[in-house]
Order: C-alpha cells, then sequence, then structure tokens
C-alpha cells in the first residue's frame, strides 16, 4: 500500500509517492533541466515502476527552477558532457520515454511551470494532460541549429493540427501558452500561483475514479488510435462487454441505485 508518502532522490530526479499519486521531478535546474542519459534512464525507470505498480493511479511529471526543460542535452549528444555513474542502471533511450507515456495507460499530467524546448515537447505531447502557467513558452528550435525533431513529431501531430505543427517546427520560433492551449498542445493555462492547486486538483480526482476501468479505457484509446474506423467499432463493442462485466462497473451501477460514494478496489487487475 502507498499510505506513507515516499521520497527517491537520484541524480538528476526526484520521486515522491502519496496516495496513490507519483510525482517525477525533474532535477537539473542549473542545466535547465536538459535531458541527458541519466535523466532519461532515471525517467524510464520511474514510468516502469509507475506502469506495474498496482497502487500508482496517476502519475505527474513538473520541474525545479525556472524552466520545465531544454530538451535533449546538446553536450551529451556530442559526447562533450562525462556522465558521473546513475544510481539507476540504463533501461532504454530517450524516445522510450515517449513510449512509456503512451502506453502507460495511467493518467499522466504535465505541470509546466516554466519554457519548454525542443525534446521536452515529447513529455508533453505524450501525457494525457498538460497544464502550464500562462507566461511560459514553447519552441522547437531544433531547426535553428540545424536539426530537426523527428522524435517529437509523432506526439505533436497526435495533438496540434498538421498545419500549425508544420510552422511550428519549420520555423523554430516559440509559441506563448495561449497558443499553445488555442492549437491543443496544452489542456490549459493558468497563473503561476494557481498551477500547483490545479494539478493537484486533477491529479486527486483521477486519484478517486474507477482504477480498472481507467486503466481499461486508456488502453483501448491507445489500441483504436491504430485502427481503421471499420476495425474500431466491433473491438470497442467487445471492450464495453468486458468493462459492463467488470467489478468497477458492479460496484458504480450498485452505488448509484443504494444512493452512496462508490468503493474501488485498489488493485488495478492487471489480466
Amino acid at each position: 500500500m502507498l499510505d506513507n508518502p515516499k521520497l527517491f532522490k537520484f541524480d538528476a530526479t526526484v520521486i515522491a509517492i502519496e496516495d496513490h499519486i507519483m510525482t517525477i521531478t525533474l532535477d537539473r535546474p542549473e542545466k535547465k533541466n536538459a535531458i541527458n542519459e541519466m535523466m532519461a534512464n532515471e525517467i524510464i525507470y520511474a514510468l516502469k515502476y509507475a506502469a506495474e505498480n498496482n497502487q500508482i493511479r496517476v502519475v505527474i511529471i513538473q520541474a525545479n527552477g525556472d524552466t520545465f526543460c531544454a530538451g535533449g542535452d546538446l553536450k551529451g549528444m556530442t559526447g562533450a558532457e562525462q556522465l558521473s555513474s546513475s544510481t539507476v542502471p540504463s533501461l532504454g533511450d530517450v524516445e522510450d520515454i515517449s513510449l512509456l507515456l503512451r502506453n502507460l495507460n495511467k493518467p499522466v499530467i504535465t505541470k509546466i511551470q516554466g519554457n519548454v524546448f525542443a525534446g521536452a515537447l515529447m513529455i508533453v505531447a505524450n501525457s494525457t494532460h498538460a497544464i502550464s502557467s500562462d507566461d511560459v513558452r514553447f519552441a522547437a528550435p531544433e531547426i535553428k541549429r540545424g536539426i530537426w525533431p523527428f522524435m517529437v513529431m509523432a506526439g505533436l501531430f497526435r495533438v496540434m493540427p498538421k498545419r500549425q505543427g508544420l510552422d511550428f517546427i519549420m520555423r523554430g520560433n516559440a509559441i506563448d501558452a495561449q497558443t499553445a492551449e488555442k492549437f491543443g498542445l496544452i489542456n490549459e493555462c493558468l497563473p503561476q500561483e494557481e498551477l500547483e492547486n490545479a494539478v493537484n486538483s486533477l491529479a486527486q480526482e483521477f486519484s478517486s475514479l474507477p482504477p480498472n476501468t481507467m486503466k481499461m479505457g486508456l488502453k483501448a484509446y491507445n489500441q483504436q488510435d491504430r485502427m481503421e474506423f471499420n476495425d474500431a467499432l466491433p473491438f470497442l463493442r467487445e471492450q464495453l462487454k468486458a468493462c459492463v462485466e467488470g467489478d468497477d462497473a458492479k460496484e458504480g451501477i450498485t452505488a448509484f441505485f443504494e444512493k452512496r460514494e462508490p468503493k474501488w478496489n485498489g488493485d488495478i487487475d492487471e489480466s
């Protein structure tokens, strides 16, 4: 059980677990939280743990410092940075963060307190929810460094309209939070002083909802997103049948007729 809060300080991140919520904090503020190999390994480790731990229902990704994340560490890309030995074993590459976020099948909220650049857009675009301060700016400036944001595109074009997304990466110019909200890159932008409460409230709301149904629904969403429409409908019909026959639906319907709050099973069914 996760009744007691747990805090783990790694080399480039801080991981906290409390009340069914895991919070991953990017913690290289002196480097604008640029993602190097060490940070990538730690994020991957945390997401894998969240995927396998049935008691974790929600993940929040946030950052220390005045920048959310500057993207990939260019020194690391060129081999100029010498990394110290991490306390977390190598479990994958940076792009695996996108895959883990996309396939976690649990709510993932990115809390954006500062500017977002380049590869950090993979975190924003592949989370289920992204909420930012209203003074934040977003940019994919790779083209100005002679680089194309190849890995960013997979998630970006699943949340942003194609024309706006193409202009965004072709020119490399920053957009403000209001534009990012308009184009679907984020769900909402708020005054900085409201950001913490808004994200915490959303995370607590998700953690109170039926975990098995949430996981089943998000998994089906991802699967049907890769299907043709005519194939998606019969697949979703079978998913609905299984959902209605599940324990969450039985408890929810019973609670409705008994005029009480439902009591969800604490464990997520992995079957």
